[in-house]
């Protein structure tokens, strides 16, 4: 338990004394996030959060996890390097969504084939159980991507991610505390203490952003966590065996997955890259809905503690049904909100929107007369 406790401590001051360095240099560089018709902020705001979280989690995880440590920690830590310099790329220069996506691929594979975090079975899931080796790379492959995506693509307002993760990583670790498996322990509490500190700097109104640098990781080690989680619950030599693992970590992961994975079949329905940018995320119907950003943050984490309630209480149904009913409820709960909001507001398009800001270049321009305004 003194390893957890260190960790915690360890990763909160590394990253709460960074930050304000972090926010010092990206201000004299100017390494901002400018504001354009799809954010939400309307001022210049420091990005590169991610800086002092991954900092303070790789720290305190290489300095308390317990001896001997793990095989898999140096393909762990090589995977976290590539997605760290992916995120920090795209944050500073933009990194095109194609070589974001294969430094995903090349960072998954490694944590898959060198790591071994390998899903071989589907516990029940659609009457299946074991799983070929290929079939269960594919699984794996398209678990840490999608997860990884997941925290990345919900950090749209403050304080969002860094309160999802800390409420994900909790979870684990607690699970991982329980059944005495400290290294997997000592690595969510790393990083609930690191995301504790970012959001002193993050919750509304944010000083700094996380940036890909930082949501990527959060994925990266959710993706982890919520593998070995599956893993181990369901096994036979388990010492707290909980029925419906993959459907409890779906559960556990809920908002961003969900949010995620409508937000992809939405885009590829339209014919578009699943990583093309829009304002279809839940946030933002919340936030169209006239919520702030506190409480646009507050509903959904209180949604996704809801939706671990309800799948740890319905556990004996089985994986399929239980993952059946949270989606379900899940699309309920999204219509109506779309609902709500297309009669509250109306969204402007894509064309009027672009309309707006070639009239604005205009008049910035000199190019137009004063009083022409746009509609």
């Amino acid at each position: 338990m003194n390893y957890i406790l260190l960790s915690s401590c360890i990763s909160f001051f590394i990253t709460f004394f960074s930050i304000p360095i972090i926010i010092q240099v990206a201000k004299e560089k100017k390494l901002f996030d400018e504001p354009d018709r799809r954010k939400i902020h309307k001022i210049v705001i420091p990005t590169l959060g991610g800086v002092g979280i991954f900092a303070g989690f790789m720290m305190a995880s290489l300095l308390c996890i317990p001896e001997p440590p793990a095989f898999f920690l140096q393909f762990f830590v090589a995977a976290a390097i590539v997605i760290f310099f992916l995120g920090l790329k795209d944050d500073i220069l933009i990194l095109s969504a194609s070589k974001k996506f294969a430094g995903q691929i090349i960072a998954a594979l490694i944590l898959i084939k060198l790591g071994g975090f390998h899903i071989n079975n589907m516990h029940g899931f659609l009457g299946i159980g074991q799983i070929t080796d290929f079939s269960g790379t594919l699984l794996s492959l398209f678990t840490i991507i999608v997860i990884t995506n997941s925290f990345n693509l919900i950090d749209g307002v403050d304080g969002l991610a860094g309160s999802l993760g800390i409420l994900t990583t909790t979870i684990f670790g607690s699970y991982f505390i329980y059944i005495n498996d400290y290294t997997f322990g000592v690595m969510a509490f790393a990083l609930t203490g690191s995301l504790l500190s970012f959001l002193i700097y993050n919750f509304p109104p944010a000083k700094i952003f996380m940036g890909d640098t930082g949501s990527l990781l959060v994925g990266l080690v959710n993706s982890i966590l919520v593998i070995q989680f599956i893993n181990t619950v369901d096994s036979a030599g388990a010492t707290l065996h909980i029925q419906s693992a993959p459907a409890i970590g779906f559960a556990i992961l809920m908002i961003p997955l969900f949010d995620t994975l409508r937000v992809f079949g939405i885009r590829i329905l339209n014919r578009r890259s699943p990583f093309s940018p829009d304002r279809n995320h839940i946030h933002h119907f919340l936030l169209d809905l006239g919520l702030s950003h506190k409480y646009t943050t507050l509903v959904c984490l209180s949604a996704n503690i809801g939706f671990i309630l309800l799948a740890f209480s319905l556990q004996f149904l089985g994986t399929t049904l239980l993952i059946g009913i949270l989606l379900s409820t899940a699309i309920i709960l999204i219509s109506i909100i779309y609902y709500l909001r297309q009669n509250k507001v109306k969204v402007p398009s894509e064309k009027r929107y672009k309309e707006k800001e070639i009239l604005a270049s205009h008049k910035l321009l000199n190019l137009m007369p004063e009083h022409v305004e746009a509609e």
